[in-house]
């Protein structure tokens, strides 16, 4: 245990002193990036947000979740797609993806593109309301599609995601310590740091446990988003009366008007990508210090979470796609445990 431990406190310091001369860096979960630098965020987020964390090269660090055998919400399985095929740049004649769209997706709701054929997007750019360009810089195109540009998935389409190119999503980690019955802060008992705990809801279309978020409608701005998501989900503000809903928007409003320490920004290995499709985030931590804003809230699942609890900060607690990676991140930030 002791050797393990010194490991531990080893591979912490190196990965802090990797970051701190800005080079990048990996870690056990291939997942997963942990390079990070701090720059201005870009214009569609608030202007309280004032650094941002730049991640690694697409090539750097190789998709997982995106290339999950079976297609989340449906029965079809990818095709396989080894370590190193993934890169675009490695001529595969035998690439054979399968193509999918979702039925959801092919009704054409308003947070869906219709086909390529039907209509021409531009993309690396705002097209019209809708931000087209990517957090990894200018992506590829073929045959008037757009390329993921962490290589392939083994499926072609858009699958679950509305977008050609990058779907747009925001993250709220929200946070507060966990303090005893008399409101002392509680700490660890091997790493002897403080313990944080995050609102985390249950998906309902996995069963997975995620920090509450969703997608950047057209036009809003990021920081907007992240209130918006927040409140609907983790505190269903749509579903309670009027009266109990204008106490709730005050908090969260105090809470969320404080300076974020932004987290992440950039792509997500998410399951639901595709060649052509994926997930790119900016995820933001709002922290109630105090234990005064949202903590004493009452928290309720909205229509796209199945459950909804403050869980302690902790490497050993599975989350949805990268969303441990984030939560190791704030604790860092914070000193808290991980």
């Amino acid at each position: 245990m002791v050797h393990f431990l010194l490991r531990r406190d080893l591979v912490s310091r190196l990965r802090l002193a990797l970051t701190l001369f800005g080079l990048p860096y990996s870690i056990c979960t291939p997942a997963v990036r942990t390079s990070q630098t701090f720059r201005s965020i870009s214009a569609n987020c608030c202007n309280l947000y004032i650094a941002s964390v730049h991640t690694m090269p697409p090539s750097a660090v190789l998709h997982v979740k995106s290339r999950c055998p079976q297609y989340p919400g449906s029965k079809l399985k990818r095709f396989p797609v080894p370590d190193d095929k993934v890169d675009w740049s490695q001529n595969w004649p035998q690439y054979n993806p399968v193509s999918y769209t979702d039925p959801s997706v092919l009704k054409a709701p308003a947070w869906a593109d219709p086909d390529i054929g039907s209509f021409s997007p531009k993309f690396n750019t705002v097209d019209g309301a809708v931000d087209r360009t990517s957090f990894e810089g200018n992506y590829k195109t073929e045959n008037g599609k757009p390329l993921n540009p962490h290589g392939r998935t083994g499926l072609t389409g858009r699958g679950l995601l509305g977008r050609w190119g990058p779907n747009h999503a925001a993250d709220p980690i929200v946070t507060r310590w966990k303090v005893d019955a008399k409101g002392a802060k509680m700490h660890h008992s091997v790493s002897k740091r403080p313990i944080l705990q995050f609102v985390s809801i249950k998906r309902k279309d996995c069963g997975e446990w995620a920090i509450p978020g969703g997608m950047v409608d057209p036009g809003e701005q990021v920081s907007l988003t992240l209130q918006r998501e927040f409140s609907e989900e983790a505190l269903n503000s749509l579903g309670v009366p009027s009266s109990e809903r204008a106490k709730i928007h005050e908090r969260i409003t105090k809470l969320f008007k404080s300076p974020g320490f932004p987290v992440f920004k950039g792509y997500v290995d998410d399951p639901r990508n595709t060649d052509n499709a994926w997930m790119e985030t900016v995820a933001v931590n709002f922290h109630d210090d105090l234990g005064n804003s949202v903590s004493g809230l009452p928290l309720q699942a909205g229509d796209d979470a199945g459950q909804v609890q403050w869980v302690d900060v902790d490497s050993s607690f599975p989350l949805y796609a990268n969303h441990s990676h984030f939560l190791e991140l704030v604790a860092k930030e914070r000193k808290a445990h991980w």
